[in-house]
């Protein structure tokens, strides 16, 4: 949906896969029995990219801008935010929602 339709994202948990799916035991196995680290080597290049894709859902043309809003603590508390973090494209971080707010009020976006 591109333009003012659609302006915010909610992320309420990274978006890792069921570790339960049997395709992904087996993926999970078979990185394992090669020596990988099934976790760092699959699961969160997994993550971050299905993270994009919600992002992709936002942002669809380079006019459109919005809030994608990630309420997972791990992404700021874990090793592997980062990694989250450093996939998408520069933009403000904040956990202020004083700064959303502004966000959406103005002028530019169709607010007061």
């Amino acid at each position: 949906m591109p333009g003012e339709a659609l302006s915010c994202v909610i992320i309420d948990k990274l978006p890792f896969e069921v570790p339960s799916d049997p395709v992904i035991m087996a993926r999970v196995q078979k990185i394992a029995d090669e020596g990988g680290n099934p976790f760092v080597d699959f699961q969160v290049p997994r993550a971050i990219l299905t993270l994009r894709q919600g992002l992709g859902r936002l942002l669809r043309a380079a006019s459109d801008r919005g809030v994608l809003a990630v309420l997972d603590v791990r992404l700021l508390t874990k090793h592997y935010g980062s990694r989250f973090l450093r996939s998408l494209p520069q933009s403000p971080l904040t956990r202020d929602l004083d700064e959303v707010r502004h966000f959406f009020e103005e002028d530019s976006f169709g607010g007061s």
